[in-house]
């Protein structure tokens, strides 16, 4: 039964990417190759993100929401937003699109986040002998995390790739790619600041990430449209 257990979270939390990946034309095109740069772009910002974890933010003794801290901590996570600009732009890909590019660079991000955080906690928790939801609520929470990893890489292709996007929409694209970005310090204050529960913050991520999914398409859709 635990063994159950572990394997339906593991397919909950990491099958999603696969199925993605083998469902939309990433496949076809043989963007595997992108996925992966991108996962590695992941594992080095995480890195830098870690050490200045560990150099600026004070540990605290408590669980209690602390507003300089958390301020800190979502300067500090604007890291990702610098890894995945250079994700983008900076490393050579094969000839594939636009469109396809920043699918597979999301992709691989947010498959690298999902290993890194949730692969050990689901190998050492799930096969307990205890039945828990947390791992189920955990993968669900990886699915959110991949349409928001997507969603930013959309935006980020259209800040920094796109050169003749209308100018209503620039204000729009920026914000939206500064609220995905700073997502990770929104449920923290939802969980220590307002007392929210892990449920109930999994389902405001998940509401959250197919809105900005959907944004994310309108604005894309938009700026992908002729000007006259």
């Amino acid at each position: 039964m635990t063994v159950f257990h572990f394997f339906n979270c593991a397919i909950l939390t990491f099958g999603p990417h696969a199925v993605y990946y083998s469902a939309t034309p990433l496949s076809e095109y043989d963007t595997l190759g992108t996925s992966v740069k991108a996962a590695l772009v992941y594992l080095g910002t995480a890195l830098v993100k870690l050490v200045c974890l560990a150099t600026f933010l004070n540990v605290s003794e408590n669980d209690s929401f602390d507003l300089y801290q958390e301020l800190l901590k979502a300067l500090i996570g604007l890291i990702d937003v610098a890894g995945l600009y250079f994700a983008l732009t900076q490393l050579t890909y094969r000839n594939i699109s636009q469109n396809h590019k920043f699918q597979a660079v999301g992709l691989g991000w947010a498959f690298a986040d999902s290993v890194l955080h949730r692969l050990a906690p689901l190998w050492i928790g799930a096969r307990g002998l205890e039945f828990t939801w947390d791992y189920i609520l955990q993968g669900l929470e990886a699915n959110a995390n991949l349409v928001l990893s997507i969603s930013l890489a959309a935006l980020g292709s259209l800040m920094w790739l796109r050169k003749n996007k209308p100018k209503a929409l620039i204000p729009i694209i920026y914000t939206c790619a500064l609220i995905v970005a700073t997502m990770p310090s929104i449920t923290s204050y939802l969980r220590r600041g307002m007392g929210w529960h892990f449920p109930k913050v999994v389902g405001f991520e998940l509401f959250t990430s197919l809105a900005m999914a959907f944004i994310s398409w309108q604005l894309f859709s938009a700026c992908q449209r002729p000007s006259v």
